[in-house]
């Protein structure tokens, strides 16, 4: 692969703005691992998000294998079409994205955004030829899969929490969960760390490798890299995007201790075998699924559904949006780099 002409001004500049859409990551997806803990009443929002943001962190010693980021780095595209038009482009239409569904309180994925925008910066060069098929099958895959896995682990944790405590009263049942939702709320933050941040490591590792400063054969790519995108996505979250909290922790289903314990964990559970696949699976798709099936597990109406109909049409939206916004982004990146 020919080693890309850059400039380290424009390398850098690069760099800075995949770190900054990691930011917005953990800030936009904040609300997936904080919502049910706070709207349970189990933790303060500022506390819930100390947390979430400390164990976004800690996920850096507990995922060593960097299989995420090599799905993003080296199996969604061709390594061959990677220029800093393309990064520019998948960087811009992945951040914009997340602005817009922020702002307007939609749980959206930012892992989705970032796959589209890749996806429209790389056909805008190349055609469809430059997308690699094996990796994208697997991300679209998972994005039905994920909920479903959310949604199956949900009720399942619910239906067996309930069949233990069936003798017990409702208020040693919430007095117990409101213990265990600590350990269910920090092992979701520990997944979403270990599968986000890897997807900005895998940006920037391609980036390298484009302007030759990592070689296609490495491993992983340099330490300050992995770092500095867990130190991003962690800072994002301690910053917390409160304006999803309520659409995640409230609008879908009214959620006690024990079902946020139950959702966390089955959100968790996802997670922790997504990212062991290697798969960039959405934090969002994850716990709304697993939110909806803890609510179902009790009763169907339990669940607003017209609301999860309405996220449900984000994440039909997100790839292409994105996606179209990036191809803007690369032909406005050649007349401004």
């Amino acid at each position: 692969m020919q080693t890309l002409q850059i400039s380290i001004y424009v390398l850098g500049m690069l760099i800075a703005l995949a770190l900054i859409f990691d930011f917005m990551n953990g800030f936009h997806d904040a609300a997936n691992a904080i919502a049910t803990v706070v709207s349970t009443g189990v933790l303060k929002p500022q506390t819930a998000v100390a947390m979430a943001a400390l164990f976004n962190f800690v996920a850096i010693f507990v995922f060593h294998q960097l299989t995420v980021a090599a799905t993003v780095g080296k199996g969604t595209i061709d390594p061959g079409v990677v220029d800093q038009y393309v990064i520019f482009g998948a960087l811009t239409g992945a951040i914009v994205w997340n602005i817009v569904t922020w702002y307007y309180g939609i749980p959206s994925s930012s892992s989705h955004a970032l796959i589209g925008g890749l996806v429209g910066a790389a056909v805008a060069k190349s055609g469809t030829g430059a997308l690699i098929s094996a990796g994208l099958i697997k991300t679209v895959v998972f994005i039905v899969l994920s909920p479903l896995l959310g949604f199956l682990f949900g009720s399942l944790m619910m239906l067996i929490v309930s069949w233990i405590f069936v003798r017990s009263t409702p208020r040693r049942v919430d007095k117990w969960f409101r213990r265990l939702q600590l350990f269910s709320a920090a092992s979701y933050s520990l997944g979403h760390g270990g599968n986000d941040a890897q997807k900005t490591i895998g940006i920037i590792w391609m980036l390298l490798i484009a302007a030759g400063y990592s070689t296609a054969g490495a491993k992983e790519p340099p330490l300050w890299v992995i770092v500095s995108c867990y130190t991003a996505i962690s800072f994002g979250t301690l910053f917390g995007g409160w304006r999803i909290v309520k659409t995640m922790g409230q609008k879908i289903t009214k959620l006690k201790p024990v079902g946020g314990f139950c959702a966390e964990t089955g959100g968790a559970i996802t997670l922790f075998t997504a990212t062991a696949l290697g798969v960039p699976v959405s934090t969002t798709h994850t716990i709304t699924g697993a939110i909806v099936g803890v609510g179902s597990a009790q009763k169907m109406s339990a669940v607003r559904w017209g609301v999860a109909g309405n996220i449900v049409w984000a994440w039909i939206f997100t790839i292409p949006a994105s996606a179209f916004v990036a191809a803007i982004a690369w032909w406005i990146g050649h007349h401004i780099m």
